[in-house]
């Protein structure tokens, strides 16, 4: 499970983030202010910071700053000012989205889940091939071998393996599925997930069971080491 810090001033903004983020299956965490945040990632490793601009004791650029100095973690800035010169500001300190208030919860979502895949896909990624028995699967390649046999996908269904194995025995839902890799905005439905997951395990083969259904739930990449 993700963990999130929310830091913002106004209770009512984390309640909301908290709120929509839990449903989303995500531990939140909450901070009132900059000072607050340093001393929360001085103790505790977190997958996502959430971090309001205006705030007492100390604004959230400064917070950002030092925070990146002894942690390597993503970090979506909230604030009511949408001008060019403080986004500029917020991505030359490694800020990984800006998201001006009064925003849409559905959208935080969406972009939470963009910034954590696009960040978990990177961690993967700098690891080369990785190996589940006869599954041999190069994310940065984009190639996917059986047995030694390399087998051909459809660009989703690229998307589809390679998220679940970046989310290996983590359960994921239906609708989270739909959300990061086909978009926040997509109008499909339950059946574009499970359709691409049969043709998936047709495609894996013997390892098709890596797969597994979660009733009710979704699916998950399930495999030991």
């Amino acid at each position: 499970m993700y963990k999130i810090l929310v830091v913002d001033d106004e209770p009512k903004i984390r309640e909301v983030i908290r709120e929509y983020a839990e449903f989303s299956g995500y531990e939140v965490v909450e901070a009132e202010d900059g000072m607050s945040a340093i001393g929360l990632c001085k103790l505790n490793d977190y997958d996502l910071i959430i971090m309001d601009v205006m705030m007492p004791k100390l604004d959230g650029f400064s917070a950002c700053k030092e925070i990146k100095k002894i942690k390597d973690v993503p970090v979506i800035m909230l604030s009511a000012r949408g001008e060019e010169y403080d986004k500029l500001f917020g991505f030359e300190l490694g800020v990984d989205d800006y998201i001006v208030k009064p925003f849409s919860p559905k959208e935080l979502m969406a972009r939470i889940n963009a910034v954590l895949s696009r960040f978990k896909s990177s961690a993967v990624s700098n690891q080369g091939t990785l190996k589940f028995g006869g599954l041999e699967i190069n994310i940065p390649a984009r190639t996917v071998s059986v047995d030694g046999k390399k087998v051909e996908l459809t660009p989703k269904e690229y998307d589809l393996l390679f998220y679940l194995v970046e989310n290996k025995n983590i359960a994921l839902s239906r609708d989270k599925l739909l959300s990061d890799i086909w978009g926040y905005d997509f109008f499909g439905d339950d059946r574009t997930i499970d359709t691409h997951i049969k043709n998936l395990r047709n495609s894996l083969g013997p390892y098709r069971d890596y797969i597994v259904t979660l009733r009710g739930v979704g699916y998950k990449f399930e495999y030991e080491d």
